[in-house]
Order: structure tokens, then sequence, then C-alpha cells
């Protein structure tokens, strides 16, 4: 698990400790030392806590005149037992929609596991930034983890499907992978009411 580093080919582009407007600006990631675990595992020092014990996350980009921001995550998500997702809405999201973000891109490659419980906060989420135009897109989750979803009926607040699994973003600029997700979204949106 410590050697899997969140993705770091955007950072010529940006950095979310030097983003004045991140909720993670000037947080220190000390390289050499690792604190925190997943499964009693350490993981590598890029990853950021946000107050779960069991997922982290690395902000990879974030657009102010796109509004939008791509998320990866690592490790468990568990609102069963730990409330991630209020962890996540109350310390990450609310931040970044304040700073006019309303599309979020969520890349879940490294989610190892999908424990779900309330939809709430979900459904907060999704009100919030459908009032500006936006969404919430779930790339690349295990089958497991996309059922888990499914049965805790979060398929009414995120978005995701067979189009979002298996999507080679490293590939892609982040402006290519907005482009792409919002041409998924559009196809899915005319499916709907047409």
């Amino acid at each position: 698990m410590n050697d899997i580093q969140p993705y770091f080919k955007w950072r010529a582009k940006y950095i979310a400790t030097d983003d004045e407007r991140s909720p993670f600006h000037n947080v220190v990631n000390d390289e050499t030392q690792y604190t925190y675990k997943i499964y009693n595992y350490y993981i590598h020092p890029e990853w950021n806590y946000f107050g779960s014990d069991t997922l982290y996350l690395k902000i990879l980009f974030v657009d102010y005149d796109q509004k939008y921001a791509i998320i990866e995550f690592i490790g468990e998500w568990n609102d069963c037992l730990h409330n991630d997702i209020m962890h996540l809405k109350r310390e990450v999201i609310e931040a970044m929609m304040k700073e006019d973000i309303h599309k979020f891109i969520l890349i879940c490659d490294n989610v190892l596991n999908f424990h779900g419980s309330d939809d709430s906060y979900y459904e907060e989420w999704s009100e919030e930034v459908s009032e500006e135009g936006g969404w919430i897109c779930v790339l690349n989750a295990r089958k497991h983890i996309r059922d888990e979803m499914q049965n805790t009926g979060l398929q009414h607040y995120l978005y995701f499907d067979d189009a979002t699994d298996d999507i080679i973003w490293q590939s892609k600029t982040a402006a290519q992978l907005l482009i792409l997700i919002e041409d998924l979204m559009n196809r899915q949106i005319k499916q709907l009411y047409y």
C-alpha cells in the first residue's frame, strides 16, 4: 500500500497545497514519514487525511473557470461505521463549493470496499451542485463497490455505470477527462428524458 501514490502527472498545472482556495492549502506532506494506515498498512504520505480513518484522498486538479475538481481516493469508503461521506462533504466538498466548484470527478481505482448507510449527505450534495448545473461522477469503481452504492440508492445522486468503468483517465489531460465525462453525462441525460 505504501507504494501507491496519488496520480502526479498534472502537478505541473495544479498542486492543492499551493492553491490558496484549496481545503489543503499549506498542508505539508512529510515525504520521509509514513503516518496514515489502511488495514494496518501504511500508505504513501502524499495522500491527505480529511477526517476518515479508512479513506484518504488527493485533490488532483481544480479548474475554477470550468468549475470542476478531480479527486482521487484510496482505502475503504465506510459510511456505515465512520460516516466517511459526512467528513468528505463537510471538510472538503463544502469548502470547494464555496469556491464555486460544482462538478466533481471522483476517481475510485484504489477504493477497496464501500459500506453504505444513509444517503442523506449524497442527496444534499447532489441537490446543491445540480442547482448550479453541476454533477458528481464516480470513475473506475470496482463492481462490488458499484453494487453496494446501488444497494444504498446512490445512483440517484452520483453518476456511475458501465460507461464510467475502466476509463483510462491517466492518459488524458484534466481538460480532456472533463470533456469525456461531460459527454457521458449529456448522453445519460438524453436517455432519461428522450
